[in-house]
């Protein structure tokens, strides 16, 4: 039974929180960064990002990367009452809505909010279909000027639910793993086709880095330029999103450089924000 009551939501979100903070304090983290400057904790950040993860993995993010002036995208459905609680509490601002449907208000608060901030977004939430990026996050980051880091987690062994998105809770004391784009710089002003180009293109690379996160999570061993992470709070995003920054690399740069074929030729029809 799902708590629907302010009382019962505040109180879930309390025990959420707590049971995170220890749950994921167990966890061996080590990520490989594209460009290690794009980690909001880097004393080189400079200039808001857009991070992209699937929903499934959410609870890495959550857990490592609160208090660095990062706005989470999150459905105004009740569903996401405890989860914005949560990610309150974890540190991270929250906006409620879509950037398409009925989102315009979302959208006006995304851009205030992207003038002084990062923002992230699970691309296949709220209800999927699972690993099938909408295309807010592209018409997003064209419209703001913000590039997208693409992130793809993956942990050893998980629990998975029986939800759309099969939700993955890692088991104490195992392997997380995460796999980092360099910012991606998306072009300005884009028409329906060129959304739908760079919507594929970003799908293609957050799926091949998370195929490669769950695997390096499994088998262990190391990767060139990992690093150790752990929560810790950023001394420079707070001001240094509102700084001027890197524009990123061509979506087409960083496929290439995971041996992965171009944007232009991955396009199919992409669900709605």
């Amino acid at each position: 039974m799902k708590p629907k009551t302010p009382l019962a939501i505040g109180a879930w979100s309390l025990v959420s929180t707590a049971c995170i903070r220890q749950w994921m304090a167990t966890l061996d983290c080590r990520v490989a960064f594209g460009d290690v400057e794009a980690d909001p904790v880097d004393p080189g950040f400079r200039g808001a990002k857009i991070y992209v993860f699937w929903h499934e993995n959410i609870l890495l993010p959550l857990y490592l990367r609160g208090h660095g002036n990062i706005s989470m995208l999150l459905s105004r459905h009740r569903d996401a009452d405890i989860l914005a609680r949560v990610a309150h509490m974890m540190g991270f601002g929250t906006v409620r809505g879509s950037t398409f449907q009925g989102g315009s208000a979302a959208l006006r608060e995304l851009a205030a909010r992207a003038a002084a901030g990062s923002l992230t977004i699970t691309p296949d939430g709220p209800r999927g279909p699972r690993r099938r990026l909408a295309a807010g996050c592209v018409f997003l980051a064209s419209t703001l000027g913000i590039p997208i880091v693409a992130m793809g987690l993956g942990y050893q062994r998980p629990w998975r639910l029986a939800t759309w998105d099969r939700f993955a809770i890692p088991r104490p004391w195992t392997r997380a793993r995460g796999i980092i784009s360099r910012p991606l710089a998306i072009p300005a002003d884009l028409d329906r086709d060129g959304i739908e180009r760079h919507r594929a293109g970003v799908e293609q690379l957050l799926r091949h880095l998370s195929e490669e996160a769950e695997a390096w999570a499994t088998a262990g061993g190391h990767r060139p330029g990992e690093t150790r992470v752990r929560k810790e709070p950023s001394r420079v995003a707070r001001w240094a999103a509102a700084l001027p920054g890197p524009p990123g690399v061509p979506l087409d740069d960083e496929l290439a450089r995971h041996g992965l074929p171009s944007s232009a030729g991955c396009r199919a029809d992409a669900p709605a924000a």
